[in-house]
């Protein structure tokens, strides 16, 4: 399908979603939605809450489960309806110090199935925004195995029009502390 010729804005938001609190898509979709932007979330991340309480539980999509869903989309013509994409805590939670029997960490797969994506989404719009918030970590520690910076840094970073990294993740990515 060509790209969207639709005069609304369309964001397919790939991050996490909780059932109490606000983060991830559940943060996200209604400030955009007032911004006049139509709004598709994948939630690749669904917890009880916020991962910095005692206690939170929860499932996350690996990469496989998300391109089956990105896939569906493609399959239905409905790329060329996306002028925006947005990805944010799509991969990984926040290492809980409580229970660390309960950490959800990164993956490579899910960062492999954005980057590819957003490759076949601009195949089909050349002008979509891609807009990367990376929550690898912040206050000198990392959320994710280290083995994913590089991914972000030499995957995903070269894709994105906006990138949104906090002091820290921007050290990570840059190398210049």
């Amino acid at each position: 399908m060509a790209a969207s010729t639709h005069s609304t804005p369309r964001v397919l938001s790939i991050q996490s979603h909780v059932v109490h609190g606000y983060v991830g898509n559940k943060a996200a979709t209604f400030p955009l939605q007032l911004l006049g932007f139509d709004v598709d979330p994948l939630n690749a991340v669904q917890f009880s809450n916020h991962t910095g309480y005692r206690h939170f539980s929860g499932e996350r999509l690996e990469g496989p489960q998300i391109k089956k869903l990105l896939d569906g989309l493609e399959a239905n013509g409905m790329l060329g309806e996306y002028t925006h994409i947005l990805t944010g805590r799509s991969h990984q939670a926040r290492l809980n110090p409580f229970t660390s029997a309960n950490r959800y960490l990164g993956r490579a797969s899910s960062l492999e199935v954005i980057a590819e994506f957003v490759k076949r989404l601009r195949a089909v719009n050349p002008k979509v925004v891609f807009v990367l918030d990376t929550v690898m970590g912040d206050e000198g520690a990392l959320y994710v195995p280290a083995e994913l910076v590089p991914l972000y840094r030499d995957t995903l970073l070269p894709l994105a029009d906006v990138v949104t990294p906090n002091a820290f993740e921007a050290e990570q990515l840059t190398g210049i502390p």
